[in-house]
């Protein structure tokens, strides 16, 4: 994928204004809502059992996110993947905190397992983890870097037919072709809770129109995360910033900032 396809992306979510379903943590979503609209997508934040199978019947992907996880949200969770499976719809997974704790981890694995279609974006630590290896974590704080979390996607694309983004100070998009590295963002932009976990909520939008490889909404974050940086003078105002670049991200913005390996 080079820049014009991910430009492409970018008009085609804000054309089509995707309905993203986020089965998401309570402590983010406003954030990843409000970064969804501020990209072009329409969010809703659906948690009930009884309306899920409507649902994902007309909407274009399901983003699930175990940040605030419980013994209620659990079943929940597998029954939303079950009806995207249904309808033929891609199922993002944040698993978050993953190797935090066996329910952290066993419930991440129990919904890479059911999902068909399935993009996991995590941090390096979620992605060791996950993969069943030991990772260095504290909480949701990922301890390890980027690169050292490759081989743990490549197993996990193996494992569970799916598309693996790693974020991090380098984020690298890996899939069964190969990887990408992407080398933008700021070092602000981790001390502002739920970061990743608006990542996630990107990846859903653009994997609605099609874009399943995860780069698309890492390109676009990491450009207007750091442009929104440069702007603010801390992650008080990055927070509001972040939202206005991603409305007014241009195709010029990107190519003059996006730094692809």
């Amino acid at each position: 994928m080079n820049t014009q396809t991910i430009i492409n992306a970018l008009h085609a979510v804000r054309e089509q204004k995707p309905l993203v379903v986020n089965l998401t943590n309570y402590v983010v979503m406003n954030n990843t809502a409000n970064a969804l609209l501020a990209i072009g997508a329409s969010p809703i934040m659906a948690h009930s059992r009884e309306e899920m199978a409507e649902m994902m019947s007309f909407a274009g992907a399901l983003v699930i996110n175990i940040g605030t996880l419980d013994s209620v949200w659990v079943p929940r969770m597998v029954f939303a993947v079950e009806q995207a499976n249904i309808h033929n719809k891609t199922v993002v997974l944040d698993p978050v905190g993953c190797g935090a704790s066996r329910l952290r981890t066993e419930t991440s694995r129990q919904i890479a397992k059911a999902a068909k279609k399935l993009i996991i974006r995590g941090n390096a630590s979620e992605i060791i983890s996950l993969a069943g290896e030991k990772g260095q974590n504290k909480g949701v704080d990922a301890l390890d870097s980027t690169e050292a979390a490759v081989g743990a996607a490549r197993f996990l694309i193996r494992e569970y037919q799916c598309n693996v983004v790693i974020s991090g100070e380098v984020d690298f998009v890996v899939t069964d072709e190969g990887q990408i590295q992407l080398h933008n963002g700021h070092a602000m932009m981790p001390h502002v809770t739920g970061m990743g976990c608006t990542l996630s909520a990107l990846t859903g939008a653009f994997a609605a129109i099609g874009e399943e490889t995860g780069l698309a909404a890492a390109a676009i974050l990491g450009v207007a995360g750091e442009m929104a940086a440069e702007q603010s003078k801390g992650p008080g105002s990055l927070q509001c910033n972040l939202l206005d670049i991603l409305y007014q991200l241009d195709e010029e913005m990107i190519i003059q900032r996006l730094k692809l390996a």
